[in-house]
Parts: structure tokens; C-alpha cells; sequence
């Protein structure tokens, strides 16, 4: 007869390989345990290994990465932060402060300088400033290290959303006189065509004008989930 003292340790290790089984994107505990061995093989040693579970959110100001980032990294249950916000925090300004004071350039050396960091993070939800993409330097750390997903609007709901706000550099002219919603329409129509051929190599796209919050997060979960268990078994087969 089994001891209870052995059955309970099968129990916890049974319990052990579940829990792993979905950390690593296992449909079952059965095809973990089973999954090829890797004993012997060397792992890459650089910082430049992609992790399918560090989700990076872009898209133009206003479509929705604020809103919709804390919501799906809660329904995935990953931590959510905000790159413009974690800028403003290492560099104990405001991101208007940082462009009026130090320049857009200094701006962007200090964007790069967080995403190298993050860059190293797994299971988390990063949303991103709507003009990172533009540096070559961001665009390559983001698509060697994680998934990148374009959250698409079209000029006229984000001017509708951007018309009332006053903390986005972008809704300033030259004299930091706030514009006008033409001139905000026109503003967005223009950086919008400049951006969106680098928005459209993500690696998943969310049209977000026509539809809740809820419906949003609950489409990209499930795209998510079935992002990672793909590129996870990909990388397996390796």
C-alpha cells in the first residue's frame, strides 16, 4: 500500500507541472510533460531573446492604450505599465516639461533607454508613446523582445478624443498655443499617414473605433492567448 506521505507527494508534483504547463502556454499538463526535451541544448545568453508574453501596445494618441492596457493585462494576468509614465518617473518631470526643457531628443534617448530595460520583462502589458515607433533604435528592441500590437483609429474619433485634452505635446503649436480642432484634425491626418506603415508590422491588429471597451479587451485576450501558445510552440520546435 502507498503511504499517504508519497501520495501527497505526487500530489504537489502533479500540482507543480500543471501550474508550469500554463505558465509556459500549455493547452494541458500532458503535452507539458511530454513537450521536447532540451536537456543539453544551450540557451541563448544574449539580452536580444524574444518573450511572446511581454506585450508592447501601440497606436496614436488617444486610441485607447491607456484605457485598454490595465483592463487586458488584468484579464491576462500580467502587470500593466505606461512607458510615458515610467519616463516621467526616472526623470522627475512631466513629458511636456522633458520636450520644453530638454527636447525631443533627449526625450527619445531617455524612451530607448526605459524600453532597454523593460525589454528584459516577461507577462507584462506595455503601453507605448504614439511616436516611439519612429525611432529605428525602439521599433528593432520592441520586435526582438516581445509582441507588438497596433490598436487602429481613424483621424476622426481620435481627434474626437484628443480635442479636450491638454497634457499631449502634439495638440501645441510652436508657441504652445493649444490648436484648434481643425488644426488638431489636420495635425493627427498627417502624423497618422507618416506612422502607420510602421503601425501595420505589428504582430496584431485591433480596430478599436466602433467598438466598447470591454468587446476591445476581450477580442485581444483572446488573440493574445492564441498568439503566445502558437509563437511558444514555435520556439519549442526550434
Amino acid at each position: 500500500m502507498i503511504s499517504s506521505d508519497r501520495i501527497r507527494c505526487r500530489k504537489a508534483i502533479i500540482f507543480e507541472r500543471l501550474k508550469q504547463s500554463r505558465l509556459a502556454g500549455y493547452r494541458s499538463v500532458f503535452s507539458y510533460i511530454g513537450r521536447k526535451s532540451t536537456a543539453g541544448r544551450r540557451r541563448p545568453q544574449n539580452n536580444r531573446m524574444k518573450h511572446h508574453s511581454l506585450i508592447f501596445l501601440t497606436g496614436f494618441s488617444g486610441s485607447g492604450k491607456s484605457t485598454i492596457g490595465p483592463l487586458l493585462a488584468n484579464s491576462l494576468g500580467f502587470e500593466f505599465i505606461d512607458l510615458d509614465r515610467e519616463i516621467e518617473i526616472a526623470a522627475a518631470k512631466s513629458i511636456n516639461r522633458i520636450f520644453a526643457e530638454d527636447g525631443e531628443a533627449a526625450f527619445r534617448e531617455l524612451e530607448l533607454r526605459t524600453l532597454e530595460k523593460i525589454g528584459q520583462q516577461e507577462r507584462m502589458v506595455v503601453s507605448l508613446g504614439g511616436g516611439v515607433l519612429e525611432n529605428d533604435r525602439c521599433f528593432e528592441l520592441i520586435s526582438t523582445h516581445g509582441t507588438l500590437i497596433y490598436l487602429k483609429s481613424s483621424p476622426e474619433i481620435l481627434t474626437l478624443r484628443l480635442q479636450n485634452k491638454t497634457d499631449r505635446p502634439l495638440l501645441k503649436g510652436p508657441d504652445g498655443r493649444k490648436l484648434t480642432r481643425e488644426e488638431i484634425q489636420q495635425r493627427v491626418t498627417e502624423l497618422l499617414e507618416k506612422r502607420e506603415p510602421r503601425y501595420m508590422k505589428a504582430d496584431l491588429v485591433l480596430f478599436t473605433d466602433a467598438k466598447k471597451i470591454g468587446t476591445s479587451v476581450e477580442e485581444l485576450t483572446r488573440k493574445i492567448e492564441r498568439h503566445i501558445r502558437r509563437a511558444s510552440k514555435n520556439t519549442q520546435e526550434k
